[in-house]
């Protein structure tokens, strides 16, 4: 292991105190603390960190941050690792391993680098041209693609790791921890307003970190440290850093992630948290990127931006390289040929593709002894695995034409800025508009287009350091000014601090080397690194016919992937824009989606994952259910018993057991998961009447009523029974898995609709637990623990409901039966569900009382008729199709009443629910089976129907299945045919729904 070649022996914000070991594609390193995985691997002299997704060109560092295009590295081993993270993002940490994601063999001997000898072939769009013959091939010629375009691993173990969210609502949020956002957090502290300031970056200060500007005579990084601790001192102040804002979405709900790194972490802490932040008003001061040039070759490892190369020198004391160049249309660019002069890198040029040249840092330059190339262009650049050569030529006055005046440069550094395109990703998430600025050659947000929304600093166009500094306090003092009518700082205290600043020239577009005519082909100009978009593939675009931008980068992959088109996008739409004889306004921008930058699925999902995936609901009674060995199922997010297997039993004996004891003695079952909503008001039973297809308005209070609820379509959407417990007081029952739409359907209309009803609704489901006592000595078990309520036919009838007390306790007990026989329902205050249903338990021992789960619930149900919807129903079906027009009131409106009528819903094949016995007692419908006319069928066949419930009956000893089918209430009688996959046909008649009990003598017993 060697030390770090390229490191300067003094600088930056590394501690070199603290070495850090690591791998990269298996050869061991050592870094600092403070290094990124990017700024380590130079400091190395590493020159190729990956391979061109397309092409396999070798590549390098381009950037410093988010917008670095180039090296996506595989972090990581095991469950733990990551796949395509930058690595100018990865904070350095001891024992990293580092892997490239393309290259075959090797990174540094790729197998597939001898596709670029084909590039004039592999050009855009070829994929859908080439691959087309055979179509058998498809596959083989998508997994051949796919292994050569490369890309990460995802991880096939289990995560480790624990990820978090945390919900935030602020007054202010600002992110963006530069200079502006920084100025823009000191001004709105002073409100006391709470204030969040977020930063993706491990340290604060932006572009300034690597600034030679003092503020008021502060260096730069003092500046900084003091700023945010003082902003850290603030108890009304939250800052985040290496905190990434993604997402933007409505009402300023903003989405980051925030990473904990890999060191100096409990196991019980999260790797990554998700803050979901609430703001009332948003100041972005996201700065801005810069963006390179089009020239030949433009793409060789040592080629750079120049942000980048001061950055790399001033931030991590990485000695770049031995000669350098720099190749500009802008003064902001000129201050990295200082930089690297002065780090002990010999700079060779400026090519300044200006003919003025540069304001008065030019002088700063020349005063080194760099030579300045004022109205040159880069032509090409020549290195087989780096840059160490770039041909120069004098640009004409247009700067459309090349002259004959060329010159050779030595260099094995090349720094480059195309401009500076501001960082207007959030802003254009939720389809925020952005102009033009034909002075600085970008786009800006349109502050017009977003209420609670505020910009500051270099989005803004602004570039200066003194001028983000005002815009930021500014900002910041006008939002927290207008917050609850705080006042912040004055402005008459906005004071411009004292900075140094050169005079500008301003910059000039210039999008791409032109090239003379001639036998020689034009070197490959690229645009986006990340997806090999060339200028060559715009043009063939437009060529083909594609005229609007949003369809070249789809063509070209233009702004693909994790890139966003952060270096990219401006020149490839100017690109366009010049071939297709436009402004850049007329070609517009592509759509900016979330996430900014990749977010791990670890991170999204948060702790919701496993047991914890869905929200898991129990009733009071579920530990006894535990103890007493039921198997379980998922219904409705409810844990209900499914059945309670004794002494070895399978599901099927099991179930046998509980039917056959409720339908001669006596059974117990927790029906404490169905909705429950307590509806009043002086119109709840008017709202009510509106609501059901059944009369609610002339029900007497302490009777019950089951009731249908359709949607505006006329279908099923819901069914239960309604208790009245005074004039203006009901009780609602619905579906377990049914209640919140039920809920949420009711404040619908009531809200929307008729909000001059006075009606309240009020969710009661966990408020309550039921104990449904079901069978023939069901009246007796409840005799002898309620002496309160007469429990005799004539007292009690059916559908109706007594107030008594159990122990002391409090009970409702419902006479409603969901099994056909004798049964009773006994609601109790959820705190003592557990102590009454051991109560029914121990009361019902005499009568072999015995608990039953929802499977035996099902098979009692069905041989009744009586309907599940969601089961029995898939929202196509109308009581008219169950048999059940006698639940439809007569002379009265409800929802769904008039689709009723519509031609289709009369019509006479339409879906309806009948009852099936097959002429094998024995043989068990499967459910969903389809049902056809006949026994021989050619396919596709005349589907009749399809099985929506089917059980073998103990009591019936037969099986026994409900269907919908084509006219079937018309068809009793008739036989029809299931063709099953393993082969053979079922034969079943139709017959009533109704299996057991049709008269309901011992319902009413």
């Amino acid at each position: 292991m060697r030390p770090c070649v390229k490191r300067l022996p003094v600088g930056g914000q590394i501690n070199r105190d603290k070495p850090l070991h690591f791998t990269f594609n298996g050869k061991a390193y050592i870094g600092y603390e403070g290094d990124t995985l990017a700024s380590a691997l130079l400091a190395n002299g590493v020159k190729i960190l990956g391979r061109s997704f397309k092409y396999h060109r070798p590549r390098s560092i381009f950037g410093l941050g988010a917008e670095e295009p180039n090296v996506l590295l595989q972090i990581g081993e095991g469950a733990k690792t990551l796949p395509n993270q930058r690595a100018t993002q990865v904070m350095l940490y001891d024992g990293l391993v580092a892997k490239t994601v393309n290259g075959f063999p090797c990174v540094n001997y790729d197998f597939y680098a001898g596709l670029g000898l084909f590039s004039k072939m592999l050009s855009a769009g070829f994929y859908y041209k080439t691959f087309m013959w055979p179509k058998s091939a498809w596959d083989w010629y998508e997994e051949k693609i796919r292994a050569a375009a490369g890309l990460g691993i995802s991880p096939v173990e289990a995560d480790p790791d624990i990820y978090e969210h945390r919900n935030q609502h602020v007054d202010i949020l600002i992110v963006g921890g530069g200079v502006a956002g920084i100025r823009a957090a000191l001004a709105a502290a002073a409100s006391g307003q709470r204030i969040m300031l977020v930063d993706e970056q491990s340290t604060f200060g932006g572009w300034f970190q690597h600034s030679q500007q003092k503020i008021d005579g502060i260096q730069p990084k003092q500046w900084i440290a003091q700023a945010i601790q003082t902003l850290r001192n603030q108890s009304n102040v939250t800052v985040l850093n290496q905190a990434t804002a993604f997402g933007r979405y409505d009402h300023n709900f903003i989405a980051v992630l925030e990473k904990h790194g890999e060191v100096n972490r409990a196991a019980h802490q999260p790797r990554e948290t998700v803050w979901h932040i609430r703001a009332k008003h948003l100041i972005l001061a996201t700065g801005a990127q810069e963006r390179g040039l089009s020239f030949g070759n433009n793409d060789r490892p040592g080629i750079m931006l120049a942000s980048a190369v001061s950055g790399y020198i001033h931030r991590y004391g990485v000695k770049l390289g031995s000669n350098g160049v720099l190749f500009t249309n802008n003064d902001g660019a000129y201050q990295a040929a200082i930089d690297m002069q002065k780090a002990g890198i010999t700079v060779k040029a400026v090519i300044d593709v200006r003919h003025q040249g540069a304001g008065s840092i030019a002088q700063a330059v020349k005063a080194l002894g760099i030579k300045v190339y004022n109205g040159y262009t880069v032509v090409n650049t020549y290195g087989r695995k780096g840059i160490h050569k770039i041909r120069v030529t004098k640009l004409t006055e247009d700067k459309r034409a090349l002259t004959d005046v060329v010159e050779d440069i030595a260099c094995d550094v090349l720094a480059v800025s195309g401009g500076y395109s501001p960082v207007i990703h959030l802003h254009s998430h939720i389809g925020g508009k952005n102009r033009w600025n034909e002075e600085k050659l970008c786009f800006v947000p349109d502050p017009a287009t977003g209420e609670g929304i505020y910009f500051a600093g270099a989005i803004t166009g602004e570039l200066s350091t003194r001028g983000c500094l005002r815009q930021g306090a500014e900002i910041g003092y006008q939002v927290s000014k207008g917050v609850n009518g705080a006042t912040g700082e004055t402005a008459s205290e906005i004071t411009v601090p004292c900075i140094q600043e050169h005079q500008e020239n301003p910059i000039e577009a210039y999008w791409q080397t032109p090239y003379a005519k001639g036998p020689t082909r034009a070197p490959k100009q690229f645009v986006d690194y990340q997806n090999d978009t060339g200028v060559s593939d715009i043009y063939q675009a437009i060529t083909e016919g594609y005229k609007s931008i949003e369809h070249i980068k789809r063509y070209t992959a233009l702004g693909f992937g994790t890139d966003q088109g952060k270096t990219g996008n401006i020149n490839g739409m100017a690109v366009a824009a010049e071939k297709m004889g436009k402004t850049i306004p007329e070609v517009g921008t592509t759509t900016f989606r979330p996430a900014y930058t990749p977010v791990t699925f670890g991170a999204l999902a948060g702790r919701e994952i496993g047991e914890f995936f869905n929200p898991i609901r129990t009733t009071a009674m579920h530990e006894w259910h535990v103890s007493h060995g039921a198997e379980f199922e998922l219904v409705g997010d409810w844990y209900r018993p499914w059945y309670y297997p004794q002494d070895g039993e399978d599901m099927e004996a099991a179930v046998a057991r509980e039917c056959l004891a409720t339908r001669h003695s006596v059974g117990m079952l927790d029906a404490s998961t169905l909705g429950k909503i307590e509806v009043k008001g002086k119109d709840a039973a008017k709202f009510l009447n509106m609501m059901y297809t059944n009369p609610f308005l002339k029900l007497g209070i302490g009777k019950a009523r089951y009731g249908l609820m359709l949607g505006e379509d006329g279908m099923l959407m819901d069914d239960g029974v309604v208790l009245r417990l005074a004039e203006d007081h009901f009780y609602v029952h619905t579906t377990t898995g049914g209640a919140a739409s039920v809920f949420n359907w009711m404040e619908r209309w009531a809200q929307t609709e008729w909000p001059e009803m006075e009606v309240f609704f009020t969710s009661v489901t966990d408020h309550f637990a039921t104990t449904a006592v079901v069978g023939p000595n069901s009246r007796n078990v409840l005799e002898s623990l309620c002496d309160d309520i007469d429990f005799s036919n004539e007292a009690f009838e059916f559908m109706s409901f007594r107030e008594g007390t159990i122990d002391g306790i409090p009970v409702r007990v419902c006479r409603i039966s969901f099994s056909g026989e004798l049964a009773f329902e006994v609601n109790v205050n959820a705190n003592y569900g557990r102590h009454i249903w051991e109560a029914i338990y121990a009361a019902g021992q005499p009568f072999n009382i015995t608990p039953y789960g929802t499977e035996t619930m099902h098979v009692l149900r069905a041989e009744k008729g009586y309907i599940i919807v969601g089961q029995d129903t898939d929202g196509s079906v109308s009581p008219h199709d169950l048999g059940m027009a006698w639940a439809i009131g007569k002379n009265k409106a409800f929802i769904g009443d008039r689709s009723l009528h519509r031609e289709d819903m009369v019509r006479d094949n339409r879906k309806q629910l009948i009852g099936l016995e097959t002429a094998d007692p024995k043989q068990v419908l499967p459910e969903g089976a389809q049902l056809i006319n006949t026994r021989e069928y050619e396919i596709p066949a005349d589907m009749q129907g399809h099985v929506t419930s089917s059980y073998y009956s103990h009591s019936l000893n037969k099986s026994i299945a409900l269907a919908l089918v084509k006219g079937g209430l018309s068809r009793i009688g008739e036989t029809l045919y299931s063709p099953r996959p393993e082969g053979g046909i079922v034969e079943a008649k139709i017959v009533s729904p109704v299996f057991y009990d049709e008269a309901g003598e011992k319902r009413d017993g």
